[in-house]
């Protein structure tokens, strides 16, 4: 497994996974498109992509779903949305403007500023957006 540094894909491929993470199940990729609103050649473009580096694994005609390194990674992205927008919620953002403007900037954010912010925060197991699992905490 590859150490993961926060900073390892684009916008769009962290909605991919936090989607597929989010299903939790083998996803159409019609599905897929219509979710995250682009076309479908794009979508199929950006599965070819994840599944060379190894996160998701694509069965033609049936769908796509997350491999191993790929739950892992998406578990990661998922605390630290929820992680950052916490620390947006107790700066005076209400939950739903915190959760938008993580996801904004979410993926320029690296594995260790969220642990520094995460720990800094007494290690929060609740955010503003859902539950908070400290696999992405260094937790002492």
């Amino acid at each position: 497994m590859q150490e993961i540094t926060g900073l390892e894909l684009s916008p769009k491929k962290v909605e991919y996974l936090k989607f597929l993470s989010k299903k939790g199940e083998l996803v159409r990729t019609t599905d897929i498109s219509a979710q995250l609103k682009v076309d479908p050649s794009t979508s199929t473009k950006t599965i070819s992509d994840l599944a060379q580096t190894g996160y998701v694994e694509h069965i033609p005609y049936r769908g796509v779903k997350l491999t191993e390194e790929g739950r892992r990674y998406a578990e990661f992205l998922v605390n630290r949305h929820n992680i950052l927008s916490l620390m947006l919620s107790h700066y005076g953002l209400s939950p739903e403007s915190a959760c938008e403007e993580a996801s904004r900037f979410e993926s320029f954010v690296s594995k260790s500023a969220v642990d520094a912010i995460c720990s800094s925060m007494g290690h929060p197991t609740v955010g503003v957006c859902g539950k908070i699992k400290h696999v992405s905490c260094n937790i002492s």
